[in-house]
Order: C-alpha cells, then sequence, then structure tokens
C-alpha cells in the first residue's frame, strides 16, 4: 500500500479512552479491511468505541441494533409492499406504482453499501441472532454485495465500510463465524483505567470526590448474588446526581451511606442486595 493510500489511524476520541492493545487490534482490522469482533461485559465501551472510531477518522457512522427475530434481508433491505398496494389502491400518490423501484428502502447494511464515502458500520449485539443470520451476513460483507431479488439488481458496496460487530457473550458464535473476524475482549476498567475515564468526563471534579467514589463503586460491584453489577454509564450518572445534589454530603459517603442507590443499580433484587450491605 502506498503511503498516501494507507488508512487513517484510530488513536482514540474525545471521551473515548483508549489503551494501546485494543488501538492496535482496531487499526490492523482498518488495514486488513476485516470486522473487528468486540466481547465483553455490558458497560465496558463495546458499543461506544464504534462511536469514537466515526469520530476520529470523520466518517459517518450507521448502527445495525441486532434483535432476535430479525431476518437478513432486514438489514439488507425492505420491499414496501403494502405502501404500493395503497398507492395502487387510491392513485393518489406522486410515486409511480409500476417502478418496484420506489417502494425499495434500503436496511442498514444496505445503507452502508450505498453510501457515497466510507462509513463505520456497527453491527450491535450480534449473538442476538441465530447462527444462519450471522454466517450469511459475513457472507454478504465479504462479497460486499447483495442481490434485490424483486427488481433483479445486485448492489454492490461503493466503499468497505469499517465493520465494527459487538457481542455480550450470551450466545456462542459458530467457527466459520470468528475465523472471518479480528477479535478483542473488552475487559471491565480496573481502578486505574476507571479514574482515567472519569478524568475525561469530570476534568474539574474534585479527587477526594472520585477517590470515594470510585471506592464505593467497586465495593457494589462485589456484593455476591447481584445480577447486573454497574457499570461505567451508571458510575459516570451517579457521580453527576451527586454533583447536582446541594445537600450531598461527601462525609456521609465516606462512612458508608450510598446515596442515589437507584443510578447504579437497575434491577429491583440487586436495590435490596446494595441497599442491605
Amino acid at each position: 500500500m502506498t503511503p498516501d493510500k494507507r488508512p487513517a489511524k484510530f488513536r482514540g476520541a474525545s471521551r473515548y479512552v483508549l489503551d494501546e492493545e485494543l488501538a492496535k487490534i482496531v487499526n490492523i482490522s482498518i488495514a486488513l479491511e476485516m470486522p473487528l469482533l468486540l466481547k465483553g461485559e455490558p458497560g465496558t465501551g463495546k458499543t461506544m468505541l464504534a462511536h469514537a472510531i466515526a469520530e476520529s477518522l470523520r466518517m459517518p457512522l450507521i448502527v445495525l441494533n441486532v434483535k432476535s427475530s430479525m431476518k437478513l434481508i432486514d438489514a439488507l433491505y425492505q420491499y414496501d409492499t403494502l405502501t404500493r398496494l395503497n398507492d395502487s389502491r387510491f392513485g393518489d400518490s406522486c410515486r409511480n406504482v409500476s417502478n418496484i423501484e420506489e417502494y425499495i428502502k434500503m436496511g442498514k447494511i444496505g445503507q452502508a453499501f450505498a453510501a457515497e464515502k466510507k462509513v463505520v458500520l456497527l453491527i450491535d449485539e450480534i449473538d442476538k441472532a441465530d447462527t444462519d443470520f450471522q454466517d450469511d451476513m459475513l457472507d454478504i460483507l465479504d462479497q460486499m454485495q447483495f442481490d434485490i431479488i424483486e427488481i433483479d439488481r445486485t448492489i454492490s458496496a461503493k466503499n468497505r465500510p469499517v465493520i465494527v460487530i459487538t457481542s455480550n457473550a450470551k450466545k456462542d458464535l459458530s467457527d466459520p463465524f470468528l475465523g472471518r473476524c479480528n477479535f478483542h475482549h473488552i475487559a471491565f476498567p480496573d481502578h486505574d483505567m476507571m479514574r482515567r475515564i472519569i478524568d475525561v468526563h469530570f476534568p474539574a471534579v474534585k479527587n477526594e470526590l472520585v477517590t470515594a467514589c470510585l471506592e464505593t463503586f467497586y465495593r457494589l460491584r462485589e456484593i455476591r448474588g447481584v445480577e447486573k453489577k454497574p457499570a461505567t454509564r451508571e458510575l459516570i450518572n451517579w457521580i453527576r446526581a451527586l454533583q447536582a445534589d446541594p445537600d450531598f454530603q461527601l462525609k456521609s459517603l465516606k462512612e458508608g451511606a450510598v446515596p442515589y442507590l437507584g443510578v447504579l443499580f437497575k434491577k429491583s433484587s440487586d436495590l435490596n442486595l446494595a441497599a442491605n450491605q
């Protein structure tokens, strides 16, 4: 690859703290034009990484939120037969009913292929889909084209998108799927990394408050029996809540009182466990 055609390097974004290994796998995936599969528990920044890549490389971001009931065709395109039927019955539309193409709407993958400039395509929570969806989707992404049967047309990607795929590891992915992706597991931030993240979001916050919040946060994450541990998003919102409360006393937090537990815990059983600690 000649120097002037080398892909731009991702070095992080304004509100995304990046470690060296993650930066390397992102950049090699871009250079090799391979999908990057990210695994990790909810709240580790998998989805936000795609946003950060788009921001850093100044590319549009297209997000495909995978649902358990989703069919691959829905991610490629939809043929709106109902609207066409209504137009033919009532005849008050500006569309040409005989032109089926006017009733074809691109899905998220179709939009990424049709885009005039290179985009970041985030395929979020791929583990919700069945194995056939996963493997067929990667076939499409490998070939960079798909057929619209209704108009007998092949849609080829104008530019190969930067592809980020996330999984919460709720379901095993097939070996063929794994073999066609680069992989990175995003571990939950340790104390030092979390401090860096907090400093990005709250550059003017007092050190004493951050220290107390982090000690309390990691203690609460260790409570036995908690189904949904508070993640980075909850910690950030919790600090915001404490800062917004004019009656909040740092001394009480240091002594073990934890206000706004409902910001940290989102399930009743977890909230009860935390309240009784």
